[in-house]
């Protein structure tokens, strides 16, 4: 005879959480691996991308455009190994704040621009419409996976769990 407990959603969150972690933070990984990738082969591209937003000096928008496709591929490599998992993803959650902010200032100040969030940005063709109410939602979207991290991020099959010597991710009481 089979014997079943019944578990409310409450009952189910600690063995849920910890998978719940490991999809946002390979999703995230993902989201700034691929970010990172369309944008390492052409830096120029990506500068004249963030300097399209017209909220610094032409020289600091490309030197930000050239570096900010490493620091996504870095964020990402961090992300999928699950290492410094808390400081990836506070810094994800600070650049994807800073990205819809700057999304919305160009909104607001009625600029006809691609966001340069994967690949190529700057200013559109004329005739070319802007879509910022959908990256702003896609990238608050992924602010929450990073905002997940922040708070829960010890996760199955991370090297955080490892160094620690605690494959154990249900206790909650041991997040650092």
């Amino acid at each position: 005879m089979r014997v079943t407990t019944t578990r409310g959603p409450a009952g189910r969150w600690p063995l849920v959480r910890p998978w719940l972690g490991v999809a946002a933070r390979l999703g995230l990984a993902a989201v700034w691996l691929y970010a990172g990738a369309t944008k390492v082969g052409d830096l120029a591209a990506s500068g004249r991308a963030v300097n399209a937003y017209q909220v610094m000096p032409y020289e600091v928008a490309t030197a930000i455009g050239a570096a900010l496709p490493f620091v996504e591929l870095a964020l990402g490599l961090l992300l999928l190994a699950g290492l410094a998992t808390r400081l990836s993803a506070g810094i994800s959650a600070a650049l994807l704040v800073v990205f819809v902010a700057g999304i919305a200032s160009a909104w607001a100040r009625g600029l006809a621009i691609d966001c340069g969030c994967f690949g190529s940005g700057g200013q559109l063709a004329a005739g070319q419409s802007p879509s910022y109410l959908p990256e702003i939602l896609r990238d608050l979207g992924f602010l929450a996976l990073a905002g997940f991290l922040l708070i829960w991020p010890r996760t199955p099959f991370s090297v955080d769990g490892w160094l620690a010597g605690d494959p154990s991710v249900e206790d909650d009481d041991e997040q650092s």
